[in-house]
């Protein structure tokens, strides 16, 4: 389970984007002076993931994800850095197998007859902003949005919870080491105890802030 999670963990550190790369962005420049939006709290991680599940998923458009995040991490008070890694959760391989799929069957239960084909052509060829506007005025957008919006919904409030489950993991296993930790104190310093308990009162208001 350990390793699992580390495993995610670094992959989605891989696939966050820098301060500097969020402040290149003409986009997404006026957020990185907003430091509240990069912080890692119990309360802007899970907001954040749900934020980059939610553009993630429903938002398909090459170029767009990164920047709707950011924009929709402002109102929620997201992390900025993890919900642009989580929207990469929609890949050419993810969508075609699942997101796409899945969102025709939600928008056709609506009555629509979507033809999905000319969606996956699109995504394949990484369309481009104005190639998905005339997409939109076709008979398939309808049955595709609603369902990219319903699977999305459902996504962004099951990813919170998960991620609100994991925090609470991640900051108890750390507390449960810090104890395991406790008789070996008395091999320390004078003044050494009094910086690690300290340092301990600095982590614990990182982790509840």
């Amino acid at each position: 389970m350990s390793t699992l999670l580390q495993r995610l963990g670094a992959w989605l550190h891989s696939q966050m984007p820098t301060h500097a790369q969020l402040e290149a962005n003409r986009f997404t420049a006026p957020f990185t002076r907003r430091p509240e939006l990069f912080r890692f709290t119990r309360r802007s991680v899970p907001r954040g993931v749900a934020v980059g599940m939610f553009i993630g998923i429903f938002a398909l458009i090459p170029g767009v994800q990164i920047v709707g995040a950011a924009v929709m991490c402002v109102p929620f008070r997201g992390n900025i850095p993890l919900a642009a890694a989580v929207t990469f959760i929609s890949n050419p391989v993810t969508t075609l197998l699942i997101i796409l799929p899945v969102a025709v069957a939600i928008g056709n239960s609506f009555g629509y007859h979507a033809d999905i084909a000319t969606v996956e052509s699109m995504v394949r060829e990484g369309a481009g902003l104005a190639e998905w506007r005339v997409w939109m005025l076709t008979d398939t957008a309808p049955a595709v949005v609603i369902g990219l919006f319903i699977q999305s919904v459902i996504a962004a409030v099951l990813s919170y919870f998960v991620t609100v489950w994991f925090w609470r993991y991640w900051i108890g296993r750390k507390h449960r080491a810090r104890r395991n930790r406790a008789p070996f104190r008395h091999l320390a310093t004078a003044d050494g105890p009094a910086k690690v308990v300290e340092a301990e009162k600095v982590e614990d208001r990182e982790g509840i802030a």
